[in-house]
């Protein structure tokens, strides 16, 4: 009897190894764990084929999905957006100046950019003033750009 066997996961186990890892685990633990539980299938040929294969395909995805945060961040990178808002006494707003607001601005001149992925000073602007805000695109691909906080009115 083998001593270990040859697995690929089929998803990531905790301690053990990530998704479409060819990994060598005792049998029993193949059999009795990975096997029924659907984590694993038996590495042979047309298995690592096919997670070759899959593989391939997730980097092609992965580097389409960059070309394109790269073509959003070129739009973004070194834009100024001035944004209006009331104020009183010492330039400080009443209420803030959030995420939301930057991405509407951003929306009126054509960019369209998830709320979710501006990173604003402080969580928000709350005074008036130049701030530097940057977005992130995913990828490891990030812009910044200005927003200028007026005063309204």
């Amino acid at each position: 009897m083998a001593n270990h066997v040859h697995v690929i996961l089929k998803q990531d186990v905790n301690k053990v190894g990530s998704a479409g890892e060819l990994i060598r685990v005792k049998p029993g633990f193949a059999r009795n764990y990975l096997l029924p539980r659907s984590l694993a299938v038996v590495a042979t040929s047309s298995n690592v084929k096919q997670v070759e294969h899959e593989r391939k395909l997730a980097v092609a995805a992965a580097a389409k999905l960059k070309s394109v945060a790269e073509g959003q961040a070129a739009q973004v990178q070194g834009l100024t957006v001035e944004i209006a808002a009331q104020a009183g006494e010492g330039d400080k707003l009443f209420g803030s100046v959030t995420s939301r607001d930057v991405a509407d601005a951003l929306k009126k001149r054509g960019i369209d950019i998830d709320r979710k992925h501006l990173e604003l000073p402080e969580g928000a602007l709350k005074a008036l003033g130049e701030f530097e805000v940057t977005t992130k695109f995913g990828s490891g691909v990030n812009a910044t750009f200005k927003v200028v906080v007026t005063r309204a009115g």
